[in-house]
């Protein structure tokens, strides 16, 4: 693939967009049971609308392919797609759909989500492959750009989006959150994986616990995208991939830890600008690392995504030395 720096390259999210309803409390309930909780914070979110602002505010042009619905959210959703620069020409407004919405209970730096999925599941194939081939044919993401995907749309356009963005020389990152199983040709055309332990587990049967069962997981995912990238994330205790069937472990950076929300979708959209950007892929993964250790110290999803000066006067480093470790382990 050619990963000249002379070539723009351009980030395609086709994901979900979300109104989250973060909601803080001492201690999440139990079944039956009412908890006090603090005030009520709205933001926009969703997976793919996440990763999309992540990979904007690093830098990489940045288009969205989603649904959203023709409500009030809908309208708060877009709006903040354009604060980021975001091209936006393939978002649809559907008028037969409400806007997705999620729930998040946060408790104690952790969270958990509720999720009605809305007008995300009404994008189809055909739809998401239009769109893809438009920013191909116009020159908006020539090869060697990078699409990112997840599991919150229907599975059958996350496919279609995956295979046409594939054939058409794009960089193809699947996130399967929620868990999504593909066809074989659909995990054919998939460049790199990435999950957490959760949906490691879940795909793969493996527990990624230490440095051993983390190996047989990534061999596994390995083998489920015929030779794809496999990368899991591991919290606290950072990530771990394979390059070149090297095994690497991708420190987590000390942190303050408020709010996980976006934390994994931070990572993703850092990952895929400098993807986009032609860096190694150890040097794409710090650069996720690097993002996501300051997302985790804030509220909020999209609210609490840094900027590539925020992460760069974060770290108290300039640009040269934030990846002239980063490029020797892999390419």
């Amino acid at each position: 693939m050619d990963m000249r720096k002379d070539v723009l390259r351009t980030v395609v999210v086709f994901g979900s967009m979300n109104m989250d309803l973060s909601i803080p409390c001492d201690r999440l309930p139990r079944a039956g049971e009412t908890v006090a909780a603090g005030p009520v914070m709205t933001n926009p979110g969703g997976k793919g609308a996440n990763q999309a602002v992540a990979a904007a505010r690093m830098g990489a042009r940045t288009h969205m392919v989603a649904a959203v619905g023709a409500d009030s959210f809908g309208d708060a959703l877009v709006a903040a797609l354009d604060a980021d620069g975001i091209g936006r020409a393939h978002v649809a407004r559907m008028a037969e759909s409400s806007t997705g919405t999620a729930v998040v209970l946060r408790s104690a730096g952790d969270n958990r989500i509720i999720f009605s999925p809305g007008a995300n599941r009404l994008t189809t194939p055909a739809t998401v492959e239009r769109a893809i081939e438009a920013l191909v044919r116009t020159g908006e993401a020539p090869v060697g750009s990078v699409l990112i995907t997840q599991g919150e749309c229907a599975r059958d356009a996350t496919e279609r989006a995956i295979m046409c963005a594939h054939a058409h020389g794009l960089y193809t990152v699947f996130n399967p959150a929620p868990v999504m199983d593909l066809s074989r040709d659909a995990w054919r055309a998939v460049d790199l994986v990435c999950v957490n332990e959760t949906e490691c587990a879940e795909l793969t049967g493996i527990e990624p616990a230490d440095d051993a069962s983390c190996a047989r997981a990534l061999a596994a995912l390995t083998e489920l995208t015929g030779g794809g990238t496999p990368v899991v994330t591991l919290g606290a205790a950072g990530s771990v991939a394979l390059i070149d069937d090297e095994f690497h472990r991708i420190p987590a950076l000390p942190t303050d830890v408020v709010d996980t929300t976006a934390a994994g979708d931070t990572y993703l959209g850092a990952l895929a600008a400098a993807r986009a950007e032609g860096l190694p892929l150890y040097g794409c993964l710090m650069q996720g690392a690097r993002a996501s250790a300051l997302t985790v110290a804030r509220e909020g999803a999209q609210r609490s995504i840094p900027t590539a000066t925020e992460v760069l006067a974060w770290l108290k480093v300039d640009d040269a030395a934030l990846f002239a470790d980063d490029a020797a382990p892999g390419a």
